[in-house]
């Protein structure tokens, strides 16, 4: 636990929240008043603190940099009707951020310290969650380790800091994917299931080039045979094929997604059939060439879900943008969206109050 549990609070002495036209939101681009934070030393967490957003000042031999010990947890608030701000799921986050934490030979950041924490920093930012439709306040908690030496061994030093960002959709519409089956993003046994950051640095490369051809996203594939689908670089992905809903099975090269528990949670509830297994690429050609590929969709906080309208592979778009219902995928998308603007049941007790 923290050495001190009461937070202090310095607020900044000018709020920017008026220079900031929240009807022209772009993902990630402005960024709210404060921020918290805390260290890790001697074994223990420290005092936390909420203090104005600023940048950090750090050694340029600082252990993360050089050894990636940095890892991130991406959530969402928003605003109901009642003006209340709520959270979709985190104590989710919370436990997969130290799932993250564990693989990387870092601490664990104690439940109520993250939870405490993120309550705080959103009564003190309150107004920065967006009232406009279709728009939230993206939420970054992230850790990374702060020793100051040349030498591969674990830090014993750590900041943890939770920031916060208003947006809007992170797609707008639907997406095109590319099948890559060349570069890799994770392989078995290695940090492909936790929010690390180089597993994203080691995205940009494939991503831009498959850019490049018009495409938004990449299809990863498995680092042995580039046979089976893994997930896409924000999402997870998830098929309908005649009338079931099949998506990769978790393993250690597959982030386990919160919106990817939700929904297969959803499914299971309203009775869809449901398949978590081996995917294969051939699987999905086969099914789109004698009609029983359905839908195709990510899930992720970012994007909820996107719908997938073409699939690049081998020279060919495999075209499933049109003539299909999408039932399922359409009802869990708008079931999450009013969910988390207070318009729908929360018969799962997904959504947590935080003022």
């Amino acid at each position: 636990m923290a050495k001190n549990t009461e937070i202090a609070t310095q607020r900044t002495t000018k709020s920017r929240i008026n220079e900031i036209d929240f009807t022209k939101l772009v993902f990630g681009r402005q960024f709210s008043d404060h921020m918290f934070i805390v260290d890790y030393a001697d074994g223990e967490w420290k005092t936390p603190q909420i203090m104005p957003f600023q940048d950090l000042q750090f050694n340029p031999s600082m252990f993360s940099i050089h050894y990636g010990q940095s890892i991130f947890e991406g959530l969402k608030a928003y605003r109901f009707a009642d003006d209340s701000i709520n959270v979709f799921r985190p104590e989710e986050h919370a436990k997969r951020f130290n799932i993250s934490a564990e693989r990387m030979c870092m601490p664990e950041v104690p439940e109520e310290l993250f939870l405490s924490g993120l309550k705080a920093l959103l009564n003190v930012d309150s107004d920065w969650v967006p009232k406009q439709k279709g728009c939230s306040l993206y939420i970054r908690p992230v850790m990374f380790a702060t020793d100051q030496f040349l030498g591969v061994a674990p830090s014993q030093t750590y900041k943890f800091i939770i920031f916060t960002s208003p947006v809007s959709s992170y797609y707008s519409g639907q997406v095109k994917v590319l099948v890559e089956e060349e570069y890799v993003r994770a392989a078995e046994g290695g940090t492909g299931y936790v929010k690390v950051a180089g597993n994203y640095a080691a995205s940009l490369l494939p991503a831009k080039k498959a850019l490049e051809k018009g495409y938004n996203q990449i299809l990863w594939t498995d680092s042995k045979e580039h046979k089976y689908i893994e997930e896409c670089g924000t999402m997870n992905v998830m098929f309908q094929l005649g009338d079931t809903i099949v998506t990769p099975a978790l393993s250690t090269s597959i982030l386990s997604g919160i919106t990817r528990k939700s929904v297969i949670d959803l499914a299971k509830k309203w009775g869809y059939k449901i398949e978590e297994r081996k995917v294969s690429v051939e699987e999905i050609v086969e099914a789109h060439k004698n009609g029983t590929l359905n839908d195709a969709f990510g899930s992720g906080t970012a994007a909820t879900i996107t719908h997938i309208s073409h699939i690049g592979y081998r020279g060919t778009d495999f075209d499933i943008s049109t003539d299909k219902p999408r039932e399922f995928s359409k009802k869990a998308e708008e079931y999450l969206t009013k969910l988390k603007t207070g318009e729908s049941e929360d018969y799962m007790n997904w959504m947590k109050k935080m003022n």
